[in-house]
């Protein structure tokens, strides 16, 4: 089993930026894969980000490329998302959650399906 627990969020201006932060404990293994997803209200859960921890490869969604940037800490097993030039649509509760069948695949990566252990979420409201 594994737990996480994610922080960071907040209010920000559009243009702003926030970090966010996923601690994860119990039976991690370097072999997973760490991923941030995102709900807004009304709508479906969207991925945001990845990372495989162990070679360290990242993968992001079209609509945050160039703006966000996902990371780790392999000390702390902390993954931690970057947010800069924040727009209003970025709006959302976030979500860390961790896989046990990471692949090199961006499809496989952005597949919620395929992750085992979700946070409880945090917020993240960017007014205009």
């Amino acid at each position: 089993q594994v737990q996480l627990v994610e922080s960071g969020g907040g209010l920000v201006q559009a243009g702003g930026s926030l970090r966010l932060s996923c601690a994860a404990s119990g039976r991690f293994f370097s072999s997973y894969g760490l991923g941030w997803f995102r709900q807004a209200p009304g709508k479906e859960r969207e991925f945001v980000a990845a990372i495989r921890w162990s070679a360290g490869s990242t993968y992001y969604a079209d609509s945050v490329k160039g703006r966000f940037t996902i990371s780790r800490d392999n000390a702390k097993v902390t993954v931690y998302l970057q947010m800069n030039s924040l727009k209003p649509e970025d709006t959302a509760v976030y979500y860390c959650a961790a896989t046990r069948s990471a692949t090199q695949a961006m499809g496989d990566m952005m597949s919620h399906t395929r992750y085992d252990y979700w946070g409880q979420g945090t917020q993240v409201t960017v007014s205009s």
